[in-house]
This record gives structure tokens, sequence and C-alpha cells, in this order.
């Protein structure tokens, strides 16, 4: 057998044994334990090999604007109006540059595909839109990119954003987004969603239940919605704190309505913790949404960034390791089925969601990353770094392990 490329000595899964991965026309052509070969050979040296990561759920639109957000109060009321303000004056070339920034740091950390939502409104125009667009399109050569044409800031009380929201579906957005806790009419918010995608054929992807109150929750209309519309399997949401604050038999049964109807769910650790529970002044919330209890229910569920260096979450590197990491520690989780489990919400699980197969296969794409760790387990436990990554068969990044420079003996 003839290849482009062995990737030789590297560990799948957690399985015993290094294997080699052979390589052609972008294609995984074999895995076994040793290939013979002419191709060029790149030394995995024992590192574990994986798929890569997928995140569900980023904002590249208004990432790194910091510098123009007063961040007074901490709180999501706070943190709206200020993306709002300051997204008034966003340019199609400021948008870029901060969405490159982000992306590039995504590569390095071995990020293979995502979503990211994009704002669309009077105040944003389609500035945001036509950037991330052209995001979509000169990075193609190292992640795929879902662009998520949002309405962050509702719909009923600003009925133009319906007609941009549609005009950015026809002009090559992937699918819809909705956020029915910033409109005066979540339920009709949530309808009006519905309809769109319907009449563009695409997918949902809310931001929903973002607070800490039991009471309330928009998701049995969602759910209603999805089921009436027949959409089972086209609908995600994101945040749904609002369980964290239920009780344990509320959250069962709405875990097992959201299986049923095939609705996924992603956590999002930095901004939830950043955001929520301010008004408790002793034993602080976390405010996560029980990740591990609606993967266990058959809810396809996944953890992502959300936001970087913004009023939503004034901290981030574009790293789902270290987010990966904040969710098992937040969550208290130390057995190795339960990180195993917070491992796949970054990236099979999370591709699953996205609509976005992820894995190694023979037969499939050769969108590999390499982890300088030994398995899954513990690059999450260990925030292990990634060292090299291709994509269809192409090699996109590298990061040299480093080296200890020892002083040499007297």
């Amino acid at each position: 057998m003839t290849f482009d490329l062995v990737l030789a000595g590297a560990r799948i899964g957690r399985r015993a044994g290094l294997v080699d991965i052979g390589i052609k026309h972008g294609q995984i052509l074999a895995i076994e334990a040793e290939l013979t070969s002419d191709a060029p050979r790149e030394e995995a040296c024992g590192c574990f090999v994986f798929g890569g990561f997928v995140d569900s759920h980023i904002h590249l639109d208004k990432a790194c604007i910091l510098d123009r957000c007063i961040i007074c109060e901490g709180t999501l009321h706070e943190a709206v109006r200020e993306s709002a303000r300051a997204k008034a004056a966003f340019t199609v070339e400021d948008v870029y540059a901060r969405a490159a920034r982000v992306i590039e740091a995504a590569i390095l950390h071995g990020t293979m595909a995502l979503r990211t939502f994009v704002e669309i409104d009077p105040r944003a125009g389609f500035r945001s839109f036509e950037a991330i667009m052209a995001i979509k399109r000169d990075y193609a050569w190292a992640i795929d990119v879902q662009v998520c044409a949002f309405a962050q800031e509702g719909t009923t009380q600003e009925p133009q954003t319906l007609a941009m929201l549609a005009q950015a579906l026809r002009h090559g957005a992937d699918l819809i987004g909705g956020c029915p806790y910033t409109d005066p009419d979540p339920a009709a918010h949530i309808r009006d969603i519905f309809d769109l995608a319907e009449q563009h054929a695409v997918a949902i992807d809310f931001h929903l239940d973002f607070d800490l109150d039991p009471s309330g929750s928009n998701l049995p209309c969602v759910i209603a919605e999805t089921r009436r519309r027949g959409y089972d399997g086209r609908v995600s949401i994101g945040h749904a704190t609002k369980l964290s604050a239920m009780a344990p038999d509320d959250v069962r049964t709405i875990a097992g309505e959201l299986a049923e109807a095939g609705i996924g769910v992603t956590v999002l650790p930095a901004t939830d913790l950043f955001l929520l529970g301010r008004g408790h002044d002793r034993l602080v919330p976390r405010g996560i949404a029980p990740a591990l209890l609606l993967s266990r229910a058959g809810v396809t569920t996944s953890a992502a960034t959300n936001n970087i260096l913004n009023p939503f979450t004034p901290f981030g590197d574009a790293s789902l390791v270290r987010m990966a990491n904040l969710l098992a520690n937040t969550a208290h989780l130390s057995r190795d089925d339960d990180i195993l489990a917070v491992f796949a919400m970054v990236s099979e699980a999370a591709g699953s969601l996205i609509g976005h197969p992820q894995g190694l296969d023979v037969g499939k794409a050769a969108d590999i990353v390499l982890l300088d760790a030994a398995d899954p387990v513990s690059v999450v436990r260990e925030i292990r770094p990634a060292v090299a990554g291709w994509k269809r068969g192409r090699k996109t990044f590298s990061r040299p392990r480093p080296t200890l420079h020892r002083p040499e003996p007297l």
C-alpha cells in the first residue's frame, strides 16, 4: 500500500500499544501496529492522537473587546448592554482581525471545527457577518467553521432583525440562533426562530435559561416546538443554567424530554461561573448545568468556550482542554469514566451536536491532532498541550514539545 504520509508510533484512545496511521489523498487508509512504506514518516513518539477538538459554541465577532467595555457589575445585563454599545462601532476589518486572533489560537490548541454565533441586528448590521464569512473561507485549510446567524437582543421588539436574519441565511449562514431571555416575549421569539429555520431548512441553536431561578424556564416551549414541527435532532441550546438550580427529580424529567426530542445541550463553564451567583456573599453557586447527568440521560452534551476577553468572559485562550479541565473540576469529577465523558464533550459529542462527526477511522478524512499525553484522561487532568495537527492530511500547525536544558555536570 502506498501513502502520502505515515504518522508512526501513535496512541489511540486508551488501548495498549502503538499504531501507525497511513494517509493518502487526505484520507486515512490504514491504522495498523506497523506499516511498511516508503512514504515520508512523522514520528508521534508515543503521543495520543485523535480527530481534533470541536468548539460547539463560540462568539468570534465580539471576542477581544475588553478595552472598549466597562465591567462594574459583572452581570449578564451589563455584558449584553456593553457589548451592544461596542458592536455599533464594529467594522469588517476590526471583526476580522479579532476573530483571526482567536481562531488561530484555537487551531494551535487542536480545534478542528467550531460553531460561531454572529450577531445580526440594526446595530451590528452585516459587518460582523461579512467578516466571519471571510474568516470561514480564509481558514478552511485548517478548521471547519459553522456560522450561526444570531439574534442576541430579541426579535419581537425589533422585527427588522427577522428580515436581516433571513438575508444572512440566504447568503451563506449555516443555521439560526435565538436568545429568548433578552426578548420581551420569549415564546414568540422562539416561534419566530423556528419559523425562519423551517423556511430555510436549517438547524437552530438557542441561548436559553441563563439565570439561577428554577422557575420560568423556556425549555418546555422549545421542546414543544421541536416536537410539533418535527425538528428532532436539529435543535441545540446553550447555557441552560436554570437546571443547576432545579430539584434533581425535575432535572431528570427534563433531561429525559430533551433526549427524546433530540435536543443537544452545550454547557459554558467559564462564562456561567463568571456571570452568575453574584448576589451571594457566601457559598456562591457554581451555576453550571449538570453536564454529566444530561449525558447519562442520553442528551448529546458538549462543553464549549462561549466568549473570550469581553464582558461576558474577561478571560480565555480558546483552549478546549482548559475548558474540559474547568468543567471536570467544578463538577467534582474524579473517576476515569467521568473524565472520559468530559473529553468527549469537547470532541466526539461536540461534533455530533453540531453535525460534524469527529473521530479517527479508516476511510475518514485525515483530520488528526497529536497531543503531548498518553491518553484522553491525562489530557483533561493535566491540561496537556497539542503538539501538531493535520487537516485532510496536510499539516496545519506544530508546537514542539518543551525541552529542559540541564546544566553540564561539573
